[in-house]
Protein backbone atom coordinates (compact mmCIF):
# COMPACT_ATOMS: atom_id res chain seq x y z
CA UNK A 1 0.00 0.00 0.00
CA UNK A 2 1.41 3.18 -0.80
CA UNK A 3 1.03 7.08 -0.18
CA UNK A 4 0.86 10.03 -2.78
CA UNK A 5 4.60 10.68 -3.06
CA UNK A 6 5.49 6.92 -3.37
CA UNK A 7 2.45 6.52 -6.01
CA UNK A 8 3.96 9.27 -8.48
CA UNK A 9 7.31 7.92 -8.15
CA UNK A 10 6.49 4.35 -9.75
CA UNK A 11 3.84 5.46 -12.01
CA UNK A 12 6.49 8.49 -13.39
CA UNK A 13 9.38 5.40 -13.56
CA UNK A 14 9.50 4.60 -17.19
CA UNK A 15 10.75 1.41 -16.77
CA UNK A 16 8.61 -0.70 -15.03
CA UNK A 17 4.87 -1.11 -16.06
CA UNK A 18 2.51 -0.78 -12.69
CA UNK A 19 -0.53 -2.63 -11.81
CA UNK A 20 -2.73 -0.22 -9.31
CA UNK A 21 -5.62 -1.47 -7.13
CA UNK A 22 -8.23 0.75 -6.03
CA UNK A 23 -9.55 -0.25 -3.24
CA UNK A 24 -11.07 0.64 0.47
CA UNK A 25 -11.14 -0.84 3.79
CA UNK A 26 -15.34 -0.68 3.58
CA UNK A 27 -15.45 -2.37 0.56
CA UNK A 28 -16.36 -6.33 0.63
CA UNK A 29 -15.16 -7.31 -3.42
CA UNK A 30 -12.15 -5.39 -2.53
CA UNK A 31 -11.28 -7.44 0.66
CA UNK A 32 -12.25 -10.39 -1.00
CA UNK A 33 -10.06 -10.20 -4.10
CA UNK A 34 -6.93 -9.18 -1.96
CA UNK A 35 -5.15 -12.12 -1.86
CA UNK A 36 -6.14 -12.68 -5.26
CA UNK A 37 -3.94 -9.57 -6.09
CA UNK A 38 -1.45 -10.63 -3.79
CA UNK A 39 -1.13 -13.96 -5.68
CA UNK A 40 -0.86 -11.71 -8.84
CA UNK A 41 2.07 -9.81 -7.51
CA UNK A 42 3.77 -13.44 -6.58
CA UNK A 43 3.01 -14.32 -10.70
CA UNK A 44 3.90 -10.98 -12.15
CA UNK A 45 6.97 -9.23 -9.78
CA UNK A 46 9.52 -8.60 -11.12
CA UNK A 47 8.59 -7.57 -14.45
CA UNK A 48 5.34 -5.49 -13.17
CA UNK A 49 5.23 -3.62 -10.12
CA UNK A 50 1.85 -3.99 -8.25
CA UNK A 51 0.38 -0.83 -5.47
CA UNK A 52 -2.78 -0.41 -3.41
CA UNK A 53 -4.12 2.94 -3.14
CA UNK A 54 -6.43 3.13 -0.18
CA UNK A 55 -9.09 5.67 -2.09
CA UNK A 56 -10.23 6.37 1.61
CA UNK A 57 -6.32 7.52 2.64
CA UNK A 58 -5.59 8.94 -0.83
CA UNK A 59 -8.27 10.89 -1.82
CA UNK A 60 -6.67 13.25 -4.36
CA UNK A 61 -5.25 10.06 -6.03
CA UNK A 62 -8.67 8.63 -6.40
CA UNK A 63 -10.20 12.09 -7.67
CA UNK A 64 -7.19 12.60 -9.80
CA UNK A 65 -7.88 9.43 -11.50
CA UNK A 66 -11.32 9.58 -11.71
CA UNK A 67 -12.64 6.31 -9.93
CA UNK A 68 -15.85 6.10 -9.31
CA UNK A 69 -16.12 2.55 -8.02
CA UNK A 70 -14.41 -0.24 -6.27
CA UNK A 71 -12.01 -2.45 -6.65
CA UNK A 72 -10.97 -0.34 -9.84
CA UNK A 73 -7.61 -1.81 -11.21
CA UNK A 74 -5.20 0.61 -13.32
CA UNK A 75 -2.15 -0.37 -15.71
CA UNK A 76 0.32 1.88 -15.97
CA UNK A 77 3.24 1.82 -18.74
CA UNK A 78 5.90 4.94 -19.84
CA UNK A 79 4.42 7.18 -17.51
CA UNK A 80 1.02 7.16 -18.48
CA UNK A 81 -2.36 5.10 -17.94
CA UNK A 82 -2.74 2.12 -20.26
CA UNK A 83 -5.79 0.06 -19.78
CA UNK A 84 -8.09 0.04 -16.59
CA UNK A 85 -11.14 -2.25 -15.49
CA UNK A 86 -13.30 -2.50 -12.68
CA UNK A 87 -14.70 -5.51 -10.18
CA UNK A 88 -13.14 -8.35 -8.73
CA UNK A 89 -11.08 -10.63 -10.61
CA UNK A 90 -9.57 -13.59 -9.58
CA UNK A 91 -5.36 -13.93 -9.52
CA UNK A 92 -5.34 -16.34 -13.45
CA UNK A 93 -8.03 -13.15 -14.64
CA UNK A 94 -5.48 -10.23 -12.77
CA UNK A 95 -2.57 -12.31 -14.54
CA UNK A 96 -4.21 -12.54 -18.16
CA UNK A 97 -5.46 -9.03 -18.04
CA UNK A 98 -2.18 -7.42 -17.34
CA UNK A 99 -0.21 -9.94 -19.73
CA UNK A 100 -2.98 -8.87 -22.62
CA UNK A 101 -2.77 -4.76 -22.26
CA UNK A 102 1.24 -5.18 -22.05
CA UNK A 103 1.52 -7.97 -24.92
Amino acid sequence: EVGDAAFRAHIARNDIPVLVDFWAPWCGPCRMMAPAFAEAARQLEPNVRLLKVNTEEQQAIAAQFGIRSIPTMALFARGGEVQRVSGAMDARSIVAWVRQHLG
